[in-house]
């Protein structure tokens, strides 16, 4: 139960910082658009990644270190356009008012995005698989860990997504869409700017 505990604190810990995911799963769950499969797919994402690394995946990014910065180069290069795909809707404004709640979007692509978002993204490696796989090996009953980890993970992305429709009334005003938008290009521009600097 220690274990489990532990798995899960330092999963939801990791997990709470805003970054290109977590934006992802924001604005969908704003918009009502997939939130279920988009939720779905990060927590199943991030369930697989923290298996591998408390498996010990960890040690074949040090077996094969060409492993690391090609990730960190494919990552920057996706969030670089998915930032200004979201800065030019942020500048059309209203675009994505339009759509809001009514799913629109294509399953096939949200779920792309969503896929890319995470599994293109070094940082999501460096948590679930390098730190949480590390970590887990100071217990006993690393299953339990894991687990606690996995829930952390479930219980994050499904209160984001769902949570977020309660912004809805203030999302009812172009301009509160254009903010958001803009912030999501931010954070993905700022996150490829880290990546590209620590290459």
């Amino acid at each position: 139960m220690q274990a489990a505990v532990a798995g899960f604190g330092l999963g939801l810990s990791l997990i709470l910082a805003i970054g290109a995911q977590n934006a992802f799963v924001l604005r969908q769950g704003i918009r009502r658009s997939h939130v279920l499969a988009v939720c779905l797919t990060c927590a199943i994402s991030d369930a697989l990644l923290i298996a591998a690394g408390v498996a010990g995946f960890g040690t074949l990014t040090q077996a094969a270190p060409w492993i690391e910065p090609a990730m960190r180069w494919g990552g920057a290069a996706f969030l670089i356009v998915y930032g200004a795909r979201a800065f030019l809707s942020a500048w059309r404004g209203g675009a994505a008012l339009e759509t809001a709640g009514q799913g629109t979007e294509a399953l096939r692509g949200v779920l792309l995005t969503c896929l890319a978002l995470t599994w293109l993204n070094p940082h999501v490696y460096l948590d679930t698989v390098v730190l949480l796989g590390a970590v887990s090996a100071q217990y006993e009953d690393r299953l339990s860990f894991a687990l606690g980890a996995m829930t952390a993970s479930f219980v994050f992305f499904f209160s984001l997504g769902l949570g977020a429709r309660r912004l809805a009334p203030l999302f009812a005003r172009p301009g509160a869409w254009r903010a958001l938008d803009a912030g999501v290009g931010l954070v993905m521009w700022t996150i490829a700017v880290t990546l590209i600097r620590g290459a």
